[in-house]
């Protein structure tokens, strides 16, 4: 929330007890000066100059009227200083309210405190903005074990579907129950090792290394040489060193996913993928791009989303489990990067993952 700047709350109470001590001193130098007057110890003389002049004691007159008025001092002090702390720490009980609030659960309170910018502004801003991106955060993590839940489920009920009709129907082809069930199993341990490697990444659990993204780049490609081979697509790389620190396993996991996808989602047989390597004054950048139908820019941000096959936008006949792109995008914000995802305007897409360099020596 944009404000304009104000006032500090050290500031203001400095300001605010400063005059009340003032504002003390004045009335008590004020009541002793009416009191000098009255009683004649202060006189005027012909210049207009004072002088101390005859009266009683002055001790015995002034000692009770000082008394009763550093008591009215006293409880005015506190009085007015109660009433402008409990003003100027408002905010502070309505983010303590906001706090307690959050801690039943309920995320979607927001303090939206009024005012210009100050301490306590700054602080409702930013335990605003911290419930905001829980609750975001919260939300995608329950539809993400709602969809994990739904995709785990799916292999199971099948093979359990295979072993009933194998146990009901000896008359069935044993051969080729198996053979079902190894696929089934094959796609259940293939999605549980990727949300494994999905958790892995979120929790930032790895050692940092030198990486150079040329040769992990160049690494992957060799892998996936055959299945593209296979699809009939183009793959090609190019590009210059790219040093940068981070796990070489989840950066290779990485650039994997991303060419996978880029082979598997592409045009049958006359498809290309293009993967390059560059270094920025503080960041280095892997781009993978890939041939493929048209994209609408609507789609995009949803590409990056668990469980996401993309079945609808581009022909393949690769199902996979759905957490392709959705791992690249963990691994690169585990990583201090950013991903970015564009429609190609002659179909396909073209993502680009940047990283932080590796400092110089």
């Amino acid at each position: 929330m944009d404000r304009r700047p104000g006032l500090s709350v050290r500031l203001k109470l400095t300001l605010s007890y400063a005059g009340f001590v003032m504002l003390a001193g004045a009335l008590l130098l004020a009541a002793v000066g009416v009191f000098l007057v009255r009683q004649g110890w202060l006189q005027t003389n012909e210049q207009g100059a004072w002088r101390v002049g005859p009266g009683i004691s002055f001790i015995r007159g002034f000692t009770p009227v000082a008394a009763w008025l550093m008591l009215f001092l006293l409880v005015f002090g506190l009085l007015g200083g109660w009433i402008l702390s409990g003003r100027m720490l408002a905010p502070l009980a309505r983010i303590t309210d906001a706090t307690r609030t959050a801690t039943t659960g309920s995320l979607s309170h927001r303090i939206r405190l009024p005012g210009r910018q100050d301490e306590f502004r700054e602080l409702a801003d930013a335990f605003d903005a911290m419930l905001a991106r829980l609750e975001a955060h919260l939300a995608e993590q329950q539809r993400f074990a709602a969809n994990a839940s739904h995709e785990l489920r799916t292999p199971l009920a099948i093979s359990k579907s295979l072993l009933d009709l194998a146990r009901t129907d000896p008359s069935q082809d044993t051969g080729e129950i198996l053979d079902r069930l190894q696929v089934v199993n094959t796609r259940a341990i293939d999605l549980t090792e990727a949300l494994l490697l999905l958790s892995r990444a979120n929790r930032q659990s790895f050692t940092r290394e030198h990486v150079d993204l040329s040769l992990v780049a160049e690494e992957a490609a060799e892998t996936l040489l055959p299945l593209a081979e296979k699809h009939g697509v183009t793959l090609a790389t190019d590009g210059d060193i790219t040093p940068t620190i981070g796990s070489p396993a989840l950066l290779l996991q990485l650039t994997t996913n991303l060419m996978h996808n880029a082979i598997v989602h592409n045009l049958p047989d006359r498809g290309g993928v293009w993967v390059s390597t560059g270094i920025r004054p503080t960041s280095v950048v892997l781009t993978v791009e890939n041939t493929g139908e048209e994209v609408a820019p609507e789609q995009v941000p949803t590409l990056t989303e668990p469980f996401q096959r993309g079945t609808e936008r581009v022909h393949t006949d690769h199902a996979g489990v759905g957490l392709g792109l959705a791992i690249v995008r963990s691994i690169t914000r585990a990583h201090g990067g950013t991903l970015t995802l564009v429609p190609r305007p002659a179909g396909g897409l073209r993502v680009t993952v940047e990283l932080p360099a590796a400092p110089r020596p």
